[in-house]
């Protein structure tokens, strides 16, 4: 009895759980979201193997953080959210919406919002109706009795309208969503997610459809109102300029696999792999070899060819050790007298700044010498040297132990098939004369018509 007490107990809560995100409040608090070793397996169309498009990924992220997955294709950046909106289940490992474990819960149920690529509004609604279409499905907390009732028309409409306003669309309540810009049908399905007051607001690559001006004034609003509102935000994209501009802090994806999770700064002067190096802005990579520490350990001496210089030492290394310089264009400077002689075969006025190509032995060397009037500017084929500060160097092992590549399951080993056909003898007389498949049945018919003697 007790224990039939107890499951209904367990049941109601459950249920609780699931319909709490289908309760609107204006007082609901932030959420974070933790994932703990979650991993997705994908079947490959063509191949039929099986691989992991997400592998044992930790990802915590912070109630009110702006977090952004970054990552070229394929790197299971969307999977990840994905998995995290409800829309697929992970094969291995749990995801958690505040102290809440949502596996088993539907998309509805997990007190998020979504922002899609392709917007997804509704064309036979007005603008008002787009907005308020989730809060006309939603109840709320009556405070008098505590009982749920639906949201009033006088509610809505003034929720929808302070909505409109906060993303700049006042006065445009009664269009069509085909009578819209990229930009303003971008708005509408933010101002849509936003309204519900979710605990976690989702991005799927929202600005990719926008051109390159409007992607970049849209993502400061984005981040603008994610500030202002104290949500927490999860934004999927692979433009590394958008991750810099928005995020709190940058998960950087390969392969499936994390490669390494920081604030933009962290990620873009202090990689933790050539992959992010490299893909984190434009970069140049040297080939060097550590020769001696300083005592203080704070600096290192490098050889790049037949110079030694000094550079900030991150640590983990010893004397011997072949690494890579990381050096970004903009840290850069070609002058008269410098570390390391280079001879210039690019030298074109940008604008803002001064574009170099430059030889150093035999690697290629960009440079970007920002403001370069009432400076000296190297033409091609002077030679010049190389200079920058010992604390815009970055150090990289030259061979990584572990290469990042796609996981491919072990695939069972099919049983023997007793009932398999043997070869042909047409296939195979056919390959011991090398006749065609014509000429075989010719040959046998010039056979069977020669008359017996």
């Amino acid at each position: 009895m007790d224990n039939s007490a107890n499951n209904k107990t367990e049941d109601n809560e459950k249920k609780t759980m699931r319909n709490k995100a289908l309760i609107y409040s204006e007082n609901k608090k932030p959420q974070g979201v933790t994932l703990k070793h979650v991993s997705k397996i994908y079947v490959d169309p063509k191949t039929k193997r099986r691989f992991f498009a997400v592998k044992d990924s930790n990802i915590e992220i912070a109630p009110g953080e702006f977090a952004t997955l970054l990552g070229p294709s394929g790197c299971g950046k969307t999977t990840t959210l994905r998995m995290i909106a409800g829309f697929e289940s992970p094969d291995i490992g749990e995801v958690y919406i505040g102290n809440d474990n949502v596996n088993a819960f539907t998309p509805n149920q997990r007190d998020t919002a979504m922002v899609f690529q392709s917007y997804a509004l509704m064309p036979q609604y007005n603008v008002f109706d787009n907005v308020a279409y989730g809060l006309r499905l939603r109840k709320m907390a009556d405070p008098k009795t505590g009982s749920l009732r639906a949201l009033t028309k006088e509610e809505i409409h003034t929720k929808v309208m302070a909505m409109l306003d906060l993303v700049q669309l006042t006065g445009m309540e009664e269009r069509m969503t085909n009578q819209l810009s990229g930009g303003q049908q971008q708005r509408v399905a933010l101002a849509r997610a936003l309204i519900l007051n979710p605990s976690v607001l989702l991005f799927d690559e929202p600005l990719s459809n926008l051109d390159a001006k409007l992607r970049v004034s849209m993502r400061t609003e984005i981040r603008q109102i994610q500030q202002r509102v104290g949500i927490t935000a999860i934004y999927v994209t692979h433009d590394q300029s958008e991750a810099m501009a928005i995020s709190d802090r940058i998960i950087v994806m390969n392969k499936g696999f994390i490669a390494q999770i920081g604030t933009p700064k962290e990620i873009y002067y202090h990689p933790k792999n050539e992959f992010v190096a490299d893909f984190i802005g434009e970069v140049n990579f040297l080939e060097a070899k550590i020769t001696s520490i300083a005592a203080n350990k704070k600096q290192v001496n490098v050889q790049v060819g037949e110079m030694n210089f000094p550079v900030d030492n991150p640590g983990g290394f010893n004397v011997g050790d072949e690494v890579k310089l990381v050096l970004r264009p903009e840290a850069l400077h070609v002058v008269e007298k410098g570390l390391l002689p280079c001879k210039v075969i690019l030298s074109t006025f940008m604008g803002s700044y001064q574009l170099y190509h430059v030889k150093c032995g035999e690697e290629l060397v960009k440079i970007c010498e920002y403001n370069p009037r009432g400076k000296r500017i190297f033409n091609v084929g002077e030679d010049g040297y190389l200079s920058f500060e010992a604390s815009d160097c970055h150090i990289l092992p030259r061979h990584e132990e572990n290469k990042v590549e796609t996981i491919y399951l072990d695939e069972e080993k099919k049983p023997k098939d007793n009932n398999k056909k043997e070869p042909s003898k047409v296939g195979e007389e056919l390959k011991k004369e090398k006749k065609s498949f014509f000429d075989f049945f010719k040959h046998k018919k010039d056979k069977e018509d020669t008359p017996k003697k």
